[in-house]
This record gives structure tokens, sequence and C-alpha cells, in this order.
């Protein structure tokens, strides 16, 4: 009888394996759903294209999908044997659902930059971007894909067959992309070349790409030490018999547009309290602004080390190896330096001098939403300049504050209730739901607390001037899109980002005896207001408004040099 039972069970067993899908299957299958539905950023990005409207453009989207198809599976065959095949392919399934997001709801591209956007992301940062919306289009584009892949019985092929058919696949995906290409090669070439984006919505591979340019980076500097610069930096000649010690608070921005600030000419009163310390009153200081400055990326993980390298943007990009940067060389002259952070972190900037973040502070006035309002950085500062050494402090001192500022898509919670001045705003990061002017609003709002916040560094530094010359350079990292042309946030290439997420702002205040230390023409400042400056720029200047003497420092990029009366 039991054998009877076991010899009725091994037909079962077979019919079983008869019916389990082959693995080839399973990977060409995969690489259809990911070239078709997962790609569907990149085919409504080629629905637009103006050359993108005759049936000839039907075949070149049905080709480009098999050659997508074709490279999916190309890369499947290298990946996918016995124990990876389903991992790899859930792997796929999950990276393409995000990115799919992603780039359908904010318009963004995923290239190398993106990608250490997202390795870099927080908690914090994180929350901000999390919506029902995300959680549909991840269920739909990889849970219930992986569910029904987890659930199919796969054929257990030995070693050797697998080998076989792998191989098979490759050269079959290869024959495939051939085809797929030649037809419409000149036309592919031309796309490719003329909309670059393109090549940033193919999905996943867009992300694989990214995270592969990053992982050859560190083989690009075979040692990987820290190069070093300004070994030679010293103090200049104004540190001799100084009545006062200079203090230079460097503001960092984040994600703030030049064109929505008041003060530059945007039609809305968003800076009413830098306007009224730039009319002077009080004959205190001189506030000035640059009109026409540029970042070096779309992105702090990119703008914020070039902005502070001696490279300057076209070198940085290119740089094979990583070098020491601006707070580096100013505490190697001998300044006492402190970086106050309430963002997601320096980027590796402030490795090597005194640093606070914010998340460790317990001042629940500011950070009763669970994220910490900027002015958190102005609590307790005497205290925190009292813990660098005295030896240091007693010459000079450059505090960095890198803000939260606009930080999207939340932009609603970069401003306190009691300072949001135009409404109704914008309170879902899903930002697409929102109207225009509730987007913008919301932003504005966070412009102008940015512009509270900087009058109340400089109100401190006017407290301070009995026994300080102070100086405040407000410099933003990148800029933001609002929807216009259905883009949202930021992070494009640089090459194909809009304006807007490249044009910032540049602000300066600087105390009478500030201006008096360097013999500087305030005439000459407000006169060249207009003159174009970028990132470029920022270390150079940095370095001449405290007077230190190295020579990595060049004075033709120093914003101020030219009117520096001799």
């Amino acid at each position: 009888m039991l054998l009877k039972l076991f010899d009725a069970k091994k037909p079962s067993l077979l019919n079983r394996q008869e019916r389990a899908i082959h693995p080839i299957w399973l990977m060409v299958l995969a690489s259809l759903w990911l070239a078709s539905i997962g790609n569907l950023a990149l085919w409504q990005e080629l629905a637009r294209l103006p050359e993108m409207n005759d049936w000839r453009a039907v075949w070149f989207g049905i080709a480009f999908a098999a050659l997508i198809a074709a490279l999916l599976c190309i890369l499947m065959s290298l990946l996918c044997w016995r124990w990876t095949l389903k991992p790899v392919i859930a792997l796929f399934l999950i990276s393409a659902a995000f990115g799919a997001y992603f780039m359908l709801s904010y318009r963004v591209v995923i290239d190398s930059s993106m990608m250490v956007n997202v390795l870099q992301t927080d908690l914090r940062e994180s929350l901000d971007l999390f919506s029902w919306k995300l959680v549909v289009a991840v269920l739909f584009l990889a849970v219930l894909p992986i569910a029904v892949l987890w659930k199919r019985q796969v054929k257990q092929l030995t070693v050797l067959k697998t080998l076989a058919g792998n191989a098979q696949l490759l050269l079959a995906s290869c024959i495939v992309a051939a085809v797929a290409v030649f037809p419409i090669y000149q036309d592919f070439a031309s796309s490719m070349r003329n909309h670059i984006q393109l090549r940033y919505l193919i999905n996943p591979l867009n992300s694989f790409y990214g995270l592969g340019h990053l992982a050859i980076q560190p083989l690009k500097n075979p040692t990987g030490a820290l190069q070093v610069i300004g070994s030679d930096a010293k103090l200049g000649s104004m540190y001799t018999n100084q009545p006062k010690i200079p203090l230079l608070v460097l503001v960092v921005g984040e994600t703030a547009r030049s064109g929505n600030f008041g003060i530059n000419g945007y039609d809305r009163d968003t800076t009413p309290l830098l306007k009224a310390i730039k009319k002077n009153t009080d004959q205190s200081g001189e506030l000035t602004t640059q009109t026409d400055v540029w970042s070096c990326g779309t992105s702090t993980a990119t703008s914020l080390p070039c902005m502070f390298s001696h490279l300057g943007k076209s070198a940085y990009e290119n740089k094979q190896a990583d070098y020491q940067n601006l707070i580096d060389v100013l505490d190697k002259a001998g300044l006492a330096v402190i970086w106050l952070d309430n963002q997601s972190g320096c980027k590796g900037i402030c490795d090597r001098v005194y640093r606070q973040a914010t998340n460790k502070m317990d001042m629940p006035e500011f950070c009763s939403t669970g994220e910490c309002f900027d002015e958190i950085m102005l609590h307790n500062l005497d205290v925190r300049l009292r813990e660098i050494p005295f030896d240091k402090l007693s010459r000079g001192a450059v505090v960095v504050m890198h803000q939260m500022g606009s930080h999207g898509p939340a932009y609603y919670k970069r401003s306190p209730e009691a300072l949001k001045k135009f409404k109704p705003e914008c309170t879902n990061n899903a930002l697409q739901k929102c109207t225009r002017a509730e987007l913008v609003n919301a932003y504005d709002n966070s412009i102008a607390y940015t512009d509270y916040f900087l009058s109340k560094v400089i109100g401190m530094l006017k407290s301070k001037a009995a026994t300080l010359q102070g100086g405040m350079l407000y410099v933003s990292d990148h800029g933001e899109s609002l929807g216009e042309n259905n883009l949202y946030l930021h992070g494009l290439p640089y090459a194909i980002a809009p304006d807007v997420q490249k044009h910032i702002p540049w602000i300066s205040w600087f105390a009478n005896d500030f201006i008096g230390r360097h013999n500087l023409d305030t005439d000459c400042m407000a006169s060249r207001s207009g003159k174009k400056l970028s990132h470029d720029n920022y270390f150079h200047t940095v370095l001449g408004l405290m007077d230190v003497q190295t020579a990595v420092y060049k004075p033709d990029l120093d914003a101020y040099a030219p009117c520096r009366v001799k």
C-alpha cells in the first residue's frame, strides 16, 4: 500500500517540474515587464519630443524597448544562477519601482549624483519623500510581480545546463540588441545626443550605472589618501595688533533659488528684513547682494564639496583624487573654525574641525516638529566658541552654519507657523497634488524664514561689535524647480538642468570696522552686484575675507578683491 502511495506521488512531482517555468523565460518576462511598464517615465518623455509625432516614432519606441529588454537580459544572464535568480530579479523590480515613481512624480532623472543623494539621505529626508502614492507605485511595480515570482516554480537545472542556458540568452540578447538598434541607429544616436535626459531615464539601468560609476571612483585615486593643500597657509598683516577679533559667519543655504528673493527683484517681498538692513538705517554695516551667481552642481552632494574646493567646477568634476578643502586651509592658518549643521551632514568637509549637528541638541522650542528650525544654530553660540582653543579664537573665527533652508519636498516644514506670510500653502509632499500657487507659497515662506534667520545672524554680529569685527556671507548650494515644465525638486544633470536649479543667491553683510579692516570700497561693491560669479569664487573669496595667505589663493577669483583700495 505504501509503495502504491509513493508511486502515485511520483508522477505529480514530475508533473510539477514539467509545469515549472524555465529560468530563461523568467528572465525574459521580467525584462519585458521592466522595459515596458517599468519605463513609463522614459516613454512619457519620449512622447513629449517634437520629432516623435508619426508612425516612425512608434517603430522607434518599439525598437528602443526591445533594446532595453535585451540589455536587461544580458545583465541578468550574468547575474542569475540557481540561488540568485529570484533575488536578482526582485532587486531589479524594486529598483525600477522606486526609480519610476520619482521620475514620474518629480520628473527627476537618475545618474551618479542622484545615487549619491540616495545613499546620503537620512531618515528625516526619507520621511519627507514618503507618500501613499509611493506605496501604491511600489506595490504595483514591484511587490505584486515579486509575489508572483516567488510562488512560481522554476525548473531545477544542473550547473552545466544553467551555464549553457545563460550563454544562449546572452548571445540571443546581443543579437536582439543589434537588430533593434541597427534600423534606428541614426535617430537613436541623434536622440541620445540632443536629448541627454533620455539616457538617465532608462530604468533600472540608470540606477545600476550610477552605482557602478560611484564604485569605480576610489580606483581613480589608488592610494586613497586625502591630498594636502594649503600647507603654507598663514595669516596676513591684518592680524598685526588688531583691535578686535574678526568673526566671519558662512551661512550655507539649502535649495534657495535667487529668483525668489525679494531683495534680488522678485515681485514678492520675501526678504523685508534684509531690505531694511540694506537701507542701513543704523549705519553699522553694509549689505550687498550678487544677482548673477551660479552653482557648481544641482544637488547638495555635488555642490557642497565643490564650493569648498579649490579646484573649481570643471577641475572638480574631473578630479583624480580627493583633496582637503577651504575648512582645512582656514584651520591650518591658525583660525578657530566651527561647523554647525542643521542638515544631513557636511559631506566630509568638516571632518577635521570642531562640528556639531543640531539633531544632538535638546531644544524643543526650536525642534517641536521633529526637526529643527535654522535659528537653533545661533543658540549658545558663545558656549561653542569657548570650546575652541583660546590661541586660535584670539586670532579670529569662522563659523559655518549649514541650513535646512528650503529643503523639499516638504517646504511647509521649513518655516514656523508664526512667520508664514503666504497662504494657503502646500502641505503635501506629493507636490503634484498642490496647486502651483500653494506650492510657491510654501517655498516662499521658507525663503521668508531664511530672511528672518539671516537678519538674526546679522543682529548677533552687531551685538558683539564691541569686541568683534563681524561679517556674514550667505551662499546657497543649488536652486530648485517648482513645477516649471512639470519639473520638481533638483538634481538634474547640470547640462540639462533648468536655470532655476543653478541660479543661486549670494548675500553679504560686513560691519563697518570689518570693511575698514579690508579697505573695501562700498560703492565699488554695490556697482558690482550684477557681476557674474559662481561657486568657483567662493573658496578664494573666503580666504580673502579672512586674509589667509597661501599659494592656492587666486586673487582674480576673489569676489571682493577688485574693491580693496590699495
